[in-house]
């Protein structure tokens, strides 16, 4: 008897429908599974086996052979076990044939027991399913594992039954069980500070307050960033503090990173990401390891920083061909990988945080200590960060040394700013942006280009003549320049202007640091 039931498989966030098609018949008895599996998929018949038995169900000692169509398209993974499961039981009149419906899809992995346990990347799987079949389809249904049903539950579309197991699954189908459906809990779409605790406050960090303004520039309109300090000047504390002033994730954002984190295995228990990524790969990583790939590519830290922040601690320790590799992602917001299984897509839309020492021994142009390299070493240091790498970087601050009466202010003179404050004028200035950009398919100052910078980042003549000089003065090139009127632009919006200022220009080139080098 042949019987066919639905599930999906993923190439990289690319959903594809397949049809798990099961046939039994009279003959030598085997067990086979064709349609381009991978060794995962062809280690499913031990597991499936295993699990039908221990389950109380028959396993057929026939000619069983399992068809994974299309059977162009390679499977990878152990989510088919469960469809494979339920196919067999269909074939064998184990199930009645009116139980699974044509849109219903299961995917799951059976542990010999007959359990069915958690597999990755769940949303973007029940998300490529919705997007195949339309929006006018509603009777959608998928049985999956409960420990995945809560994040497929949050793409708020069709009906989700949590499996606990195969006998389970029987049961539902045959009726002596009753469906209960996985919510979507509304209240865990909402976000609010409770998703900044885990970050450093901007209150804990003394002194820096050029630097700070510096961030909080850089979170107002999504520009890059690089600080250039001396050890124990404060630039990883900073840059951790970083995420507690950009705005919160908004319901979109959330559900896509929550769609790599399931991809990658990094969700660690949570329905749903609410806190924007950071990313702090180590610099012995691999360009690899940046990007993402594999033979069945996953994303890599570029694309789990989405949404969020990407920072790289000692830039410049990072091998040279890692750094290029940056170059793509930072100005067109994706990453495209080839292997010769195919190619596909990743979304790198990140904010690049760096920083480093400003020579080998950390100390050139310190006041307190002498500096033991030579201009050639110096030179060496910094020609792993190419020039056309530094031109994506937005803002370069010099971080000084923090001094003791900073440290130990017992006057309570200078109070320090609270992430929350510095953050409520950070989402000001995006709603300006926001409205500013409406229908354009720009969210930000940093993602302004040449076709619309002469339109959005206007200049008078007294303006235009200080940029001029600076220009010239500084040997920027075109992209500089541009970066330069962005900054300028969020300077601006931060100070509720409509138009930028002389002002607005003069404080986006002192944060251009290696620039006036």
């Amino acid at each position: 008897m042949l019987a066919k039931v639905r599930s999906v498989a993923l190439y990289g966030l690319e959903a594809h429908l397949v049809t798990v098609e099961a046939d039994i018949a009279n003959g030598m008895p085997c067990f086979e599974i064709v349609g381009l599996p991978e060794a995962a998929v062809k280690e499913s018949r031990e597991r499936v086996k295993a699990a039908l038995k221990n389950a109380g169900f028959v396993f057929p000692a026939k000619r069983i052979i399992v068809n994974l169509a299309p059977a162009d398209l390679k499977k990878s993974g152990t989510g088919f076990d469960l469809p494979i499961a339920a196919a067999l039981l269909l074939a064998t009149d184990q199930l009645p044939v009116s139980a699974i419906r044509e849109n219903d899809f299961f995917f799951g992995e059976l542990s010999l027991d007959g359990s069915v346990t958690a597999i990755n990347g769940v949303l973007p799987m029940v998300g490529g399913i919705c997007a195949s079949l339309g929006e006018d389809v509603n009777d959608l249904r998928f049985f999956l594992p409960e420990a995945n049903s809560g994040e497929a539950a949050f793409f708020g579309r069709g009906f989700v039954q949590a499996v606990s197991s195969l006998r389970f699954l029987g049961e539902l189908l045959y009726g002596t069980a009753e469906f209960s459906p996985t919510r979507m809990d509304k209240d865990a779409l909402t976000f609010d500070d409770r998703e900044f605790s885990s970050f450093i406050d901007m209150s804990a960090i003394k002194g820096q307050t050029m630097i700070k303004r510096g961030l909080e520039i850089a979170a107002a309109g999504g520009h890059n960033a690089l600080m250039i300090g001396v050890p124990g000047s404060g630039k990883t504390l900073l840059a951790r503090s970083f995420p507690s002033v950009l705005p919160p994730l908004s319901r979109e954002e959330s559900l896509d990173v929550t769609s790599l984190y399931s991809l990658a295995g990094e969700l660690g228990g949570r329905d749903l990401v609410k806190e924007r990524p950071f990313r702090s790969p180590h610099h012995t990583s691999s360009a690899i390891s940046l990007t993402g790939g594999g033979a069945y590519p996953k994303p890599g830290e570029i694309s789990l920083a989405t949404h969020g922040v990407l920072f790289l601690d000692e830039i410049v320790e990072f091998p040279k061909n890692v750094l290029e590799v940056l170059r793509q992602p930072l100005e067109d917001k994706v990453i495209h990988i080839a292997r010769a299984s195919g190619t596909c897509s990743f979304p790198a839309d990140f904010q690049l945080i760096a920083a480093c020492n400003p020579c080998p021994c950390g100390y050139y142009g310190d006041p307190e200590k002498d500096c033991r390299c030579t201009d050639q070493q110096i030179n060496r240091y910094f020609n792993k960060l190419s020039g056309p790498l530094l031109d994506r970087i937005d803002l370069h601050m010099n971080v000084s040394r923090v001094t003791y009466g900073e440290l130990h202010d017992s006057s309570g003179e200078h109070k320090e700013e609270s992430s929350a404050a510095i953050r409520r004028r950070v989402i000001a200035a995006r709603d300006i942006q926001k409205k500013r950009y409406e229908g354009l398919p720009i969210m930000v100052n940093a993602g302004l280009d040449r076709r619309y910078l002469d339109r959005f980042c206007a200049l008078d003549d007294e303006t235009s003549s200080v940029l001029e000089k600076a220009f010239r003065r500084l040997k920027l090139s075109a992209r500089g320049h541009d970066r330069i009127l962005k900054v300028a632009r969020t300077i601006a919006d931060l100070a509720g202007e409509e138009r930028i200022k002389k002002e607005h220009i003069l404080e986006a080139i002192r944060f251009r640091s290696l620039d006036r080098k």
